[in-house]
């Protein structure tokens, strides 16, 4: 049995056509590549051993992410940057590995210690859009919630816990791309799509498409400030 010693923390992309990939079917592809790399991991211990990994918050299946983590435990140590360039050799560029480091054997899990989510949701649609989404986010803002509807049930968020900050839109070629940060806890996190569609109202039926990427995950300080996982 291969003892955990060491605590591997690897960053990597989502993108392209494999953000359609569920949550279960990338970490299985992420397993993959561990094994494939010749990486030493431990296992676990019991009736049904298997490879010592964890991963950070799911991302809803079509949301990209550009600094999504998983943490799997070595039995020896490798050097971060031979561990980055194994994986990178046996990935497809749109789940490429982009950073690896070691952290604390008894380090918070991801999914405890990611408290913020940072997105960009790109808008795709006419002229005016910034402007309109801007003036709906404010409206939002106002009423102070957001009522969403999932799987034919209803879910209100309070926009002042929910949000980091006030989100952001700015003009882009082909239409607006707008900047949000959500708190994450243990009750779920709003998603960002929810409030961008709701913040066009009717003027969602002549955009194009609404799509989202998570550009990076982020814990809380004492002090209120951000750290990086």
């Amino acid at each position: 049995m291969s003892e955990a010693r060491f605590r591997l923390r690897v960053t990597y992309q989502k993108v392209g056509p494999l953000r359609f990939l569920s949550h279960l079917e990338t970490a299985r592809a992420c397993e993959r590549a561990v094994r494939r790399a010749g990486l030493p991991y431990a296992v676990t211990r019991g009736f049904n051993p298997h490879m010592r990994i964890a991963f950070g918050p799911a991302l809803p299946v079509g949301t990209a992410g550009l600094g999504e983590m998983y943490d799997v435990w070595l039995s020896d140590f490798v050097p971060p940057d031979d561990v980055l360039e194994r994986l990178s050799s046996v990935t497809r560029e749109e789940l490429r590995t982009v950073a690896c480091r070691y952290v604390e054997l008894k380090a918070p899990s991801l999914a405890a210690a990611a408290e913020v989510a940072h997105y960009e949701v790109m808008v795709s649609g006419p002229p005016g859009v910034a402007r309109t989404l801007a003036e709906g986010l404010g409206t939002l803002s106002k009423s102070g919630t957001l009522t969403v509807e999932h799987k034919g049930k209803q879910k209100v968020f309070e926009l002042a816990n929910a949000l980091l900050k006030e989100p952001v839109a700015r003009e882009v070629d082909g239409g607006a791309v707008v900047e949000i940060a959500t708190r994450m806890s243990e009750r779920g996190s709003l998603r960002p799509d929810a409030l961008v569609r709701a913040a066009l109202g009717p003027a969602l039926e002549a955009v194009a498409s609404v799509s989202v990427t998570r550009t990076r995950l982020a814990a809380r300080a004492a002090d209120g400030t951000e750290e990086a996982l």
